[in-house]
């Protein structure tokens, strides 16, 4: 046979399509050839393979080779294509059985010993093989991240020689069907605590209702306040993750450079960004597209610390993740979706030197300094984040007490219990109703409808700051176990914007 077809998948965005490796070997000079829009690492398998082949003390064929990744017009990239096209020659040359190949998917970097080595998002081809009918074979220390898919039949191997003796029948591969635990508990467990943050009851008090809610949250406040202890302690207050959402999480990271851990699995995802980033980096992009920070937080919490310090051009593609729950990157030849749907905690100080408000008086910044610090976050972004809060100095009477404070657990209860009764009325959260569910689910009373309208003629609210408010307030009243919005949800859903420029 000098012909062997295999299957294996390329990665487009979110998408791991299907790619037909076929391997043509013929009399002829000896050449080795690969075709179907190959990129520099795909090329570079050539040498790899006959490396690996040689080494496995197999025969490289002194023939012309050609290897067709199909479809052509899709680009290839990575070591994944290794494993394949030396399956191929190796089949196509009759030293392995050919009559297996057809039931499974292949991928796999091969070290020149002919060992496999790890690939790059390992989760989002084993879905497609699933949905195929067909077993899908890939290098062990992707096994345990594969198997997250349900229904999938994943085959681990270490080395080339262990596959071809499993495809000769004297060692078969075992099928890999071990899963991470679910606890729930266990997923919060290695979060900071909320309870080692003293005083700040204020700051708490929005971040549960950010937490129950999925609302965006802004903390303004001098340096040494607690901002970034209060963020990195809001993941651990969230709901638990379902299946879906921690498969989705899973699925971005595994698209990474440094892929998925297992051990993380059903824990929500904390981005730190430094405000050097560029907009590639936040929120993808490359001639190959790869997701950003924002979608690497995907189901999680995204927090952006000394928020001004960021390049204006670099926040304000912020804009439409945080209004859509998705992103599109398009280049010239490629256009991919990644979706977006994170949780963005911001911080900042209140003027150039942080201390504008602090009770030792240092600040000596203009009105006009202060202005354009501030000015450095568009008012269409700050639009777009619902809860605006400033973070003063702790008291220190507040510093010194031993006592402890509420601990994540027990505000975590609170926040499910919310967030359950969210998904029973309207299948989502408050934050992510639409204009059609907020006139359905957020009409407040009587009294709470004429002090929104107080508010919006004194604060000058934008009609999306209006809905902004009611959706806080709808968490409020969630919060408190209420089935209507009464004025003092209302009025407390207000407070929260006391960012918004009049």
């Amino acid at each position: 046979m000098s012909l062997a077809v295999l299957y294996s998948r390329s990665i487009s965005g979110m998408d791991s399509p299907l790619v037909t490796v076929e391997v043509h070997i013929a009399n002829g000079l000896p050449s080795f050839t690969i075709v179907g829009l190959p990129e520099t690492e795909v090329k570079e398998s050539k040498d790899r393979v006959r490396a690996a082949l040689q080494n496995a003390q197999f025969e490289f064929p002194a023939r012309r080779i050609t290897v067709n990744l199909a479809p052509a017009d899709l680009p290839k990239e990575s070591g994944r294509f290794d494993l394949p096209i030396a399956l191929g020659i190796l089949a196509a040359t009759g030293q392995i059985p050919s009559d297996k190949l057809a039931q499974y998917e292949w991928a796999g970097e091969l070290a020149l010993t002919g060992e496999l080595r790890p690939i790059r998002g390992a989760l989002a081809m084993t879905y497609g093989a699933s949905c195929s009918g067909r077993s899908f074979v890939l290098p062990q220390q992707n096994a345990a991240e594969a198997a997250l898919v349900k229904e999938a039949k994943v085959y681990p191997a270490t080395s080339l020689l262990q596959i071809c003796a499993h495809l000769a029948g004297r060692e078969p591969l075992q099928l890999y069907s071990a899963r991470p635990a679910t606890n729930a508990a266990a997923a919060t467990a290695d979060y900071p605590d909320l309870e080692e943050v003293k005083g700040q009851a204020h700051a708490k008090r929005a971040l549960e209702i950010a937490a129950a809610g999925g609302h965006s949250v802004l903390m303004l406040g001098p340096p040494g306040t607690g901002k970034s202890m209060l963020a990195a302690r809001f993941p651990g207050i969230l709901p638990s993750m379902t299946e879906d959402e921690a498969l989705e999480s899973a699925a971005m990271q595994s698209l990474s450079s440094g892929g998925f851990n297992v051990a993380n699995w059903k824990r929500r995802p904390y981005r730190a960004p430094h405000h050097t980033a560029s907009g590639v980096a936040l929120v993808g992009g490359g001639s190959n597209p790869r997701p950003g920070e924002i979608s690497l937080a995907m189901n999680g919490v995204l927090f952006l610390d000394e928020l001004p310090e960021f390049d204006r051009k670099v926040l304000e593609v912020l804009r439409e993740p945080l209004e859509s729950g998705h992103i599109t990157i398009s280049r010239a030849a490629r256009q991919a979706d990644f979706p977006a749907r994170f949780q963005l905690i911001a911080a900042m100080n209140p003027c150039p030197c942080g201390y504008l408000g602090h009770y030792s008086g240092k600040c000596h910044c203009t009105p006009d300094q202060v202005a354009r610090y501030r000015g450095k976050i568009s008012g269409p972004l700050l639009d777009r984040i619902d809860i605006q809060i400033e973070v003063p100095a702790v008291p220190q009477e507040d510093l010194m007490r031993q006592q402890p404070g509420e601990p994540s657990s027990a505000v975590q209860q609170r926040v499910e219990a919310a967030h359950q009764r969210q998904l029973q009325r309207q299948g989502k959260t408050n934050a992510r109703l639409t204009v059609k569910g907020i006139d359905k689910y957020c009409t407040p009373d009587a009294q709470g409808e004429n002090l929104l309208k107080q508010a919006i003629s004194r604060l000058n609210f934008s009609a999306r700051a209006y809905h902004r408010v009611l959706k806080v307030a709808r968490t409020i009243a969630d919060l408190a176990g209420s089935a209507g919005i009464i004025s003092t949800h209302i009025a407390e859903a207000v407070q929260y914007r006391r960012l918004d420029r009049s």
